[in-house]
C-alpha cells in the first residue's frame, strides 16, 4: 500500500490551474489515475481535448462546465465523459473551483491540433 501525502504529492501548473498528482502507476496504482484541481476564477475556454478513456470528475467545490455544450456542475455533482467527446474546463463561478478526477490508467489525450500526450501528472 502506497499512501499519498497532500502535502508531498507532486504538483503541475498550466495557466489557471493546478493538478495534484495522486494515483498513478508511478504512485503505487497500476490501473487508475486519480488528482485534485484547483481552478482559478475565470480560467476556461480554449480548444477542447478529447482522451481515449471514459473521465469522472467530482466536483468539491465551485462551479463549473467541463464540457463545451456541458452542464453547469455544483459541488457534490460528477460527470463522466466518455472516451472520444470533447473536455474544455471553465471555472464558471467567481471563486476557485476544486474537482477530483479520475481515468484509467495508460490513457493518451488528443490536443485540438492532434498532438496525443500523457500528462506528468497521470504517469
Amino acid at each position: 500500500m502506497q499512501v499519498i501525502r497532500a502535502d508531498e504529492a507532486p504538483k503541475f501548473q498550466l495557466p489557471g490551474v493546478e493538478f495534484t498528482g495522486l494515483a498513478a502507476p508511478s504512485r503505487g496504482s497500476a490501473g487508475l489515475c486519480t488528482w485534485k484541481l484547483a481552478v482559478e476564477p475565470g480560467t476556461g475556454g480554449g480548444e477542447p481535448h478529447t482522451l481515449d478513456r471514459d473521465e469522472v470528475f467530482m466536483v468539491l467545490s465551485g462551479s463549473v462546465q467541463v464540457t463545451p455544450d456541458g452542464e453547469k456542475l455544483g459541488p457534490g455533482d460528477a460527470v463522466v465523459v466518455p472516451a472520444g467527446e470533447p473536455i474544455r474546463l471553465t471555472n464558471l463561478g467567481a471563486e476557485p473551483a476544486e474537482l477530483y478526477v479520475a481515468i484509467t490508467a495508460g490513457f493518451t489525450g488528443t490536443m485540438a491540433d492532434g498532438t496525443t500526450i500523457q500528462p506528468p501528472w497521470a504517469v
